[in-house]
């Protein structure tokens, strides 16, 4: 399956829901779940990311319209980069 980085910033409101609801962000996962997609990995980081999440999604589409609706809610921002193993670009070298 296809796999994406997104890398997210929180906005003034995203600090402010994750320090009231520190489970925030596992009921977000689980959202994107029903969207179609899954959260492979997810690191909190500390500088120019708040986050780094590593998504599983059969398509562009699907990660597109996880990438909208959660953008959609003005708690994140995001920049979503395709991945893939290092290994597959060595061997299509």
């Amino acid at each position: 399956m296809p796999t994406y980085l997104m890398l997210t910033n929180l906005t003034a409101e995203g600090v402010r829901t994750l320090k009231n609801n520190p489970g925030r962000v596992a009921e977000v996962n689980r959202e994107v779940e029903q969207l179609g997609a899954k959260v492979v990995a997810q690191y909190a980081t500390l500088g120019q990311y708040d986050f780094v999440t590593v998504v599983e999604a059969p398509d562009e589409k699907t990660m597109a319209k996880v990438s909208v609706e959660l953008g959609s809610r003005g708690t994140m921002t995001s920049q979503t980069l395709a991945a893939m193993p290092a290994e597959d670009l060595s061997n299509s070298l």
